[in-house]
């Protein structure tokens, strides 16, 4: 008898990764389609490696194996090269199937929609993880992982989230012609146990003002329960099958992270939440309780002060020696018959722990290129060929990447900046601060300061930029300047003059001939 074979038909995968991958319109005009070629947000380099490389790499390492990615039909064909080429390589273990969804980048449509359209495709518990969370060392996924076995096995917790403090970015590092940092969401939790109790939703805000209204029997539940206006949400969520359920009866929801978690958080202190969808968020099972052994455990903090009697919340009775991990039987059933808590779990991580942040618009893009920077040390292609590429006058900082193919010429300064692949970069050329993706021409004089630039970008001689994104493949002419710009092109669908029409006026072609720029403030 095959063993293997065997073991393998009966073995069920504990986890499924969802990661969604969307068309990344917070940063435009990096994400504007070059063209008819996409630029997906997913595949934007940081320190030179597609920014999905990260949280693959992250679930990966948790040991989990099935990757369900989903992108924007556009996107499709992009996302495909990149799984046979790059992910085939360097993530083997992974099985990823792909799937995409009709949506142009003018209509978003949100992530609960998402979910819904592709809940045949989940049968299990998942892991939904955004394609631009960098997670550091020092939060693994299995950490979150494991809050979520231990308390949905003890405890009949539903989800486990998590969330992650912002660092102070440091004075003058961003620009507000690029848009607002987003803001923290002021979010109730509690310390001790490790949940989520309130999140402020925008209907929250429109209402109340700068008010928080919680409920009595939250903080009755929870009295030593925290606020708390320096976490942000990471979008990372492991949640049981059955919250798809839930989901499912909730059709108006769109947004998750504003609509859904956190009425998600509710059912556990709100009685009449409890009572209308207790049985769709925890369905009855045969499978074991581990209620009864754990009554008398010692070895667990105390999840839950209160217990439900009756259908009423009632104090859970204190005792510094022994602490249970469940609330107490309800009065007529079995001991082991335990109502589940129907929590929400919440993994904290620490800005002194290391850097976790979010590519979710240009500031943090940015950043994020500038945290890796600072952690190589003058990362200079290997091979001899692009190697070879760069002039010996040409002077590169030790906190500066080149990409492979890329010729430096002589002269050019280049500090804490990543510079992409097949990049050209001319003679006296000044860049410092800088993050220029793939296939971009700088030509001799150029300067550049603390900019983006989209793959195929040019700048043309002399040519001053200070602070600017540029859309893929724009033309920055010889001797320009802007400051504090997002630098985008307004005629890729614009109809092309007849010879006739163009011979009206020469002047006026020569004009429109040039790609035009949107100051987009």
């Amino acid at each position: 008898m095959d063993f293997d074979e065997s073991t393998t038909k009966l073995f069920t995968r504990e986890f499924l990764a969802v990661v969604l991958a969307g068309f990344g319109n917070e940063l435009l005009p990096l994400t504007s389609n070059h063209g008819d070629e996409p630029c997906p947000k997913a595949l934007l380099p940081i320190a030179n490696k597609p920014m999905l490389d990260h949280p693959l790499a992250w679930i990966e390492q948790s040991g989990v194996i099935d990757v369900l990615l989903i992108c924007p039909a556009p996107h499709r064909s992009a996302m495909s090269n990149y799984i046979h080429s790059d992910i085939s390589s360097s993530f083997p273990s992974l099985r990823i199937d792909l799937q995409s969804y009709d949506e142009s980048q003018d209509l978003n449509v949100g992530t609960c929609t998402i979910l819904r359209h592709f809940s045949q495709r989940i049968q299990q518990d998942f892991i939904l993880v955004p394609c631009d969370f960098v997670p550091p060392p020092s939060l693994p996924l299995s950490h979150v992982l494991n809050k979520f076995r231990t308390e949905t096995t003890y405890d009949g917790s539903i989800a486990t989230t998590c969330f992650y403090e912002v660092r102070s970015a440091e004075k003058g590092s961003t620009t507000d012609e690029w848009g607002l940092t987003p803001s923290s969401v002021p979010v109730v939790w509690d310390e001790q146990t490790g949940t989520l109790l309130y999140i402020d939703t925008p209907d929250d805000i429109d209402n109340n003002g700068e008010d928080i209204n919680l409920r009595a029997s939250l903080l009755s539940q929870y009295p030593r329960a925290k606020l708390s206006a320096t976490l942000r949400d990471s979008h990372v969520y492991v949640c049981r099958r059955s919250v798809l359920d839930a989901l499912g009866q909730k059709l108006y929801f769109d947004s998750l992270r504003e609509e859904f978690i956190p009425w998600l958080c509710k059912p556990q202190y709100q009685r009449t939440r409890r009572d209308k969808y207790g049985s769709v968020l925890s369905p009855a099972s045969n499978a074991f309780s581990q209620g009864l052994a754990l009554k008398h455990s010692t070895l667990h903090t105390n999840l839950q002060k209160h217990h439900l009697r009756n259908n009423t919340l009632r104090p859970f009775p204190e005792d510094e020696h022994l602490r249970s991990v469940v609330p107490s039987p309800i009065e007529g059933e079995e001991e082991d018959t335990l109502l589940p808590s129907l929590r929400v779990g919440l993994v904290v991580h620490k800005a002194d722990s290391g850097f976790a942040a979010r590519a979710n618009n240009l500031h943090s893009y940015l950043e994020l290129n500038r945290f890796f920077l600072a952690q190589a040390s003058y990362s200079l292609p290997t091979d001899p060929e692009s190697r070879s590429l760069i002039d010996q006058k040409a002077r590169i900082s030790s906190d500066s990447i080149i990409g492979h193919s890329t010729r430096v010429e002589e002269r050019s300064n280049i500090k804490k900046s990543v510079i992409g692949k097949h990049c050209i970069i001319g003679k006296m050329v000044k860049i410092v601060g800088c993050v220029i993706l793939d296939h971009c021409v700088i030509a001799d004089g150029a300067k550049l300061d603390g900019c983006i630039l989209g793959k195929n970008s040019k700048v043309g001689e002399k040519a001053e930029l200070s602070r600017c994104v540029t859309r893929a493949g724009f033309e920055v002419g010889a001797g320009e300047t802007y400051r504090n710009e997002k630098l985008d092109i307004s005629d890729w669908t614009a109809p092309q003059e007849s010879s006739e029409e163009a011979g009206i006026d020469d002047s006026m072609h020569a004009i429109s001939a040039r790609k035009h720029c949107i100051y987009a403030r």
